[in-house]
């Protein structure tokens, strides 16, 4: 990131008043890790720029990595009083009061997306309030609603519907299906994994759904190579997130102390979330999302989730 950098640092002296660089600033000082650095360079695109929805949206998704919620949840009102009918924004939103475990004002966001919904991120973020609410049987039918649409649905993105599919039923309690998921899931990855061995999102979610077959050691060879391709000692905000997805491939395997040791150090860690995007792992996720309940019974995990209760 170097290079590019000192490009726009140099275009940067050039165009002073130009909300463009410094949003790209922010994103380069962000994966580096250089946290208020970024924040400084959006703060000041914003200032050039203040309705520009693009930065209002990235400040936000910063502030909700280093889990300053509040900040993140001020920045979505801003972008939504612009845009008041975006079901990104609206899901973005719902992603942080799940995050601090407000469940009740997350669903308020989540209220118009639906089956048909064309945003993928607005799903997503509805399928995760079902599951925090305990509501596997509506997660089901939205899923099932949505089958049809996977075939036209291709490469990585097919994939990684497939695996949230078998998230989906492992947490219902249906463990037949889930394997039937995870098994087309290894259909389609497998052969992306030939053609674009570099791609660290195809061996993540090929992990999981390796680890949904019991196929432990594959699981954890593409977990660790996931992490191996997107270090977080190389981008502070995405690598984390494949280190929450070793997590995850550590629990549904039985690896519950090591899963355990993986989410003490990523609560310590800003990033951007592999479960729950923007947000990273938080106390009040754990506490509510049930995908973890294979852990609930630990003390050591039972610390976790009171460390949040005592702030």
């Amino acid at each position: 990131y170097g290079m590019a950098k000192a490009t726009f640092g140099r275009v940067s002296k050039m165009l002073p008043g130009n909300s463009e660089v410094s949003y790209a600033l922010g994103a380069i000082a962000r994966r580096e890790g250089h946290w208020d650095e970024s924040v400084a360079y959006w703060e000041r695109g914003l200032a050039l720029d203040p309705r520009n929805t693009a930065l209002l949206t990235e400040v936000a998704y910063t502030y909700a990595a280093l889990r300053q919620f509040s900040a993140a949840l001020k920045l979505y009102d801003r972008a939504l009083n612009i845009l008041p009918n975006e079901l990104y924004l609206m899901a973005s939103k719902a992603s942080i009061y799940q995050a601090e475990g407000n469940l009740q004002e997350a669903a308020k966001s989540l209220v118009q997306v639906k089956a048909q919904t064309d945003s993928d991120v607005a799903v997503r973020v509805k399928l995760t309030q079902l599951r925090l609410e305990r509501n596997p049987t509506e997660a089901t039918q939205l899923v099932q609603a949505r089958q049809a649409r996977l075939q036209f649905t291709f490469g990585i993105d097919k994939g990684i519907k497939q695996v949230g599919l078998a998230l989906v039923q492992r947490v219902a309690g249906d463990i037949a299906s889930a394997k039937a998921a995870a098994e087309q899931a290894r259909y389609t990855l497998e052969p992306l994994r030939k053609d674009q061995p570099d791609n660290a999102f195809v061996a993540a979610a090929l992990a999981v759904a390796y680890a949904t077959l019991d196929e432990k050691g594959s699981a954890l060879n593409e977990a660790q190579r996931a992490i191996a391709l997107v270090p977080s000692s190389k981008d502070r905000l995405s690598g984390p997130a494949f280190e929450e997805n070793l997590a995850l491939v550590e629990m549904i395997i039985g690896e519950n102390s090591r899963a355990i040791s993986t989410l003490t150090r990523l609560l310590q860690t800003p990033y951007s979330g592999w479960l729950y995007s923007p947000t990273p792992i938080t106390p009040a996720l754990l506490k509510f999302d049930p995908i973890w309940d294979p852990l609930r019974t630990d003390p050591a995990f039972q610390k976790l989730v009171a460390a949040g209760a005592s702030r």
